[in-house]
Parts: C-alpha cells; sequence; structure tokens
C-alpha cells in the first residue's frame, strides 16, 4: 500500500470523509503568448468534462504559477492531489521536479505518467496531418530530451502513428539527444510531410516549420478534447490505487 493510499484509509477509519483528490495539471511552459492560450484552454476543457474535479495549471518551467509553489498551496489545505503531466513523454521534468514533489508531500501527492505514449496522441497526429494522398513518408518532429526514456516514449509514438496512417515514421528532434530535424529531413526519400509533435504553438513549432522548408507541416497537437479526455484518464488511474474511488 502506497503512502497516498494509507493516508485515504486512515481517513476512513477515523470516520472522516476525505475530500476529493484536486487534479494539478503540469505543463511545460513558455514565452509565447499562443502556446499560453492553448495550454490553458486544454485544462478548461479538463475541467468541463470533470466538473466535479478541482483542476489547477502548473508549470514546471518558463511560465507561472511555477509547480512547487502550486503543489504546495494544494496541499495546504489538508488535501491531496494528483499531478498529471501534460507532457508528452517522460523526461526530466516528471522523473525529476515532478517527483520531487511526489517526495515532498509523502501521502499527499501521487503523480500520474505522461500523456504519451498513447494511441490517442496519434489519432490527433494524423487528423493535424489531413490529406495524406501525395505524401510517402512522415517525419514526427518532437521536442527532445536528453533521457533515453523519452526518447523511447517518442520511438513508440511514432509506431503507433506509422501503423495509424500506414506509412513510415522517423523521429527528428528539435534539441537535446537524438537524431535532430533537419538531418532526418536530409536523409529521407520520396514526398515527405511532418507531423508536429508538440502540444502548444511557440518557439519549437515554429522552428520545425522553418526547418522543414516547404514541406507540408502539421499543427501542434493542441486544446483537444481527446487530449483531455487522456488526461482525465491519467488522474483516474493514479486515483484508482487510493482507497476511495472518486
Amino acid at each position: 500500500m502506497s503512502a497516498f493510499t494509507a493516508r485515504r484509509a486512515r481517513q476512513l477509519t477515523a470516520g472522516v470523509m476525505p475530500r476529493g483528490v484536486d487534479l494539478i495539471a503540469a505543463a511545460h511552459g513558455t514565452a509565447d503568448p499562443r502556446g499560453i492560450r492553448e495550454v490553458h484552454e486544454l485544462v478548461r476543457l479538463m475541467a468541463r468534462q470533470r466538473p466535479d474535479i478541482p483542476v489547477s495549471l502548473g508549470f514546471v518551467d518558463v511560465d507561472v504559477p511555477a509547480l512547487p509553489s502550486l503543489v504546495g498551496r494544494v496541499v495546504a489545505d489538508s488535501n491531496q492531489a494528483v499531478v498529471v503531466p501534460l507532457l508528452l513523454s517522460s523526461g526530466y521534468h516528471v522523473y525529476v521536479d515532478i517527483a520531487d514533489e511526489v517526495d515532498r508531500f509523502p501521502g499527499r501527492v501521487e503523480a500520474a505518467p505522461a500523456l504519451g505514449p498513447d494511441p490517442v496522441l496519434a489519432d490527433v497526429m494524423a487528423d493535424r496531418l489531413g490529406d495524406l494522398s501525395r505524401v510517402d513518408r512522415v517525419v514526427m518532429a518532437a521536442a527532445g530530451s536528453s533521457d533515453r526514456r523519452a526518447l523511447d516514449d517518442c520511438a513508440e509514438t511514432a509506431a503507433l502513428l506509422a501503423a495509424r496512417i500506414d506509412r513510415p515514421v522517423e523521429v527528428g528532434y528539435v534539441s537535446g539527444a537524438g537524431e535532430h530535424v533537419a538531418s532526418v529531413l536530409a536523409r529521407t526519400p520520396g514526398r515527405v510531410a511532418v507531423a508536429t509533435y508538440l502540444l502548444a504553438p511557440g518557439f519549437f513549432a515554429d522552428r520545425v516549420r522553418r526547418l522543414a522548408a516547404g514541406r507540408h507541416v502539421s499543427a501542434p497537437l493542441g486544446a483537444d478534447p481527446r487530449i483531455a479526455a487522456l488526461a482525465l484518464r491519467r488522474y483516474q488511474s493514479a486515483v484508482r490505487s487510493t482507497a476511495v474511488a472518486v
């Protein structure tokens, strides 16, 4: 039994009805107002789909409120929370930043997995790509990471996308370890489209479009109801490990 589950069980034993488990969405953050609007809209979609859950948004980098201060405010009210990464793969921010919050508040904070890999993300990417009748191959442009586990997550997503669109898909990264987008595009033959595997507009999405050099480029995944539902499923899975269902 986890400390999170044990705390819920002790509350029930004492005859105390636990409050609902807060959902803290943890996004990367961006200085680009388009990206900020998109992430906020995604969180609003989540709140509309589950109005019974207290939902808040914090950031692991760049933007405010910073995740640690937000988590501190939530648990200060003797509440419990699940941090749901609005991140497409698991890397430093999941294994360090978010994990630190779980360690800081044992029994009161739990972490859900990252959004990806998941077939839902492949479906949204395929929709963003649109008509591929004149496309032979796709390069999936991802943010990148120094963490091998994040790269493995992206490779799995590329395989899901390839199955979804029935075309070969290779991954190129905008930064970090792994082969970069420009290199992958340079060696990929035939008619190529670029699938933007980023959650929101911003610096990286603009760079992907520049690197594509006139090739068809899909829009970022954005505030899609399917992604909101996926984030809520991540939350619900984490809550199911507790003593009380939400």
